[in-house]
């Protein structure tokens, strides 16, 4: 399966999306210190992006999804769990990096260079010349036109509630 089966695939799914909301896509900047005073930490905004589970597509690039973050203001209080102190943190560093309140942002997201998918590739891999994705770490592989027909009707259509 070559790299211009995907990119077709790709394209046909940008084009159903056109009209269809995109969300953020950010990068983390860790706070340094200035004259010796830690400065907080950031997320400086990239684009935006359609998200679709495991991947997110952009107008021109295919990427796997990483952590998905709120944005919230600051604000001091105990946290039971280091990972809850963790996700309050880059919800500030949303806030601060000028993504409005409420909002998502997408980081630590990596591009997926369609020439290098393979039989091990992940999220999205060829096996038997199949074009498949990998829609979570510990799920199994499912047809990538199927999915991306999937998550493409979830997002024009989403449920009630959603």
């Amino acid at each position: 399966m070559s790299d211009s089966a995907l990119s077709a695939l790709l394209d046909e799914a940008r084009a159903r999306l056109t009209g269809v909301p995109r969300e953020r896509l950010g990068e983390l900047h860790e706070g340094r210190r200035l004259l010796g005073i830690p400065r907080a930490a950031r997320i400086a905004p990239r684009g935006t992006a359609w998200h679709l589970g495991a991947l997110l597509l952009t107008d021109d690039a295919l990427l796997a999804t990483g952590d998905i973050v709120r944005s919230r203001p600051e604000v001091r209080r105990g946290f039971a769990a280091e990972s809850q102190r963790r996700r309050a943190e880059l919800s500030a560093a949303a806030a601060r990096g000028g993504v409005p309140e409420g909002e998502t942002i997408h980081i630590g997201w990596e591009s997926i260079d369609p020439a290098a998918v393979g039989p091990s590739s992940t999220p999205v891999a060829v096996r038997g010349g199949e074009l498949l994705v990998r829609w979570s770490s510990a799920g199994g592989l499912m047809p990538l036109g199927r999915y991306l027909d999937e998550r493409i009707e979830l997002l024009r259509h989403p449920p009630e509630r959603a």
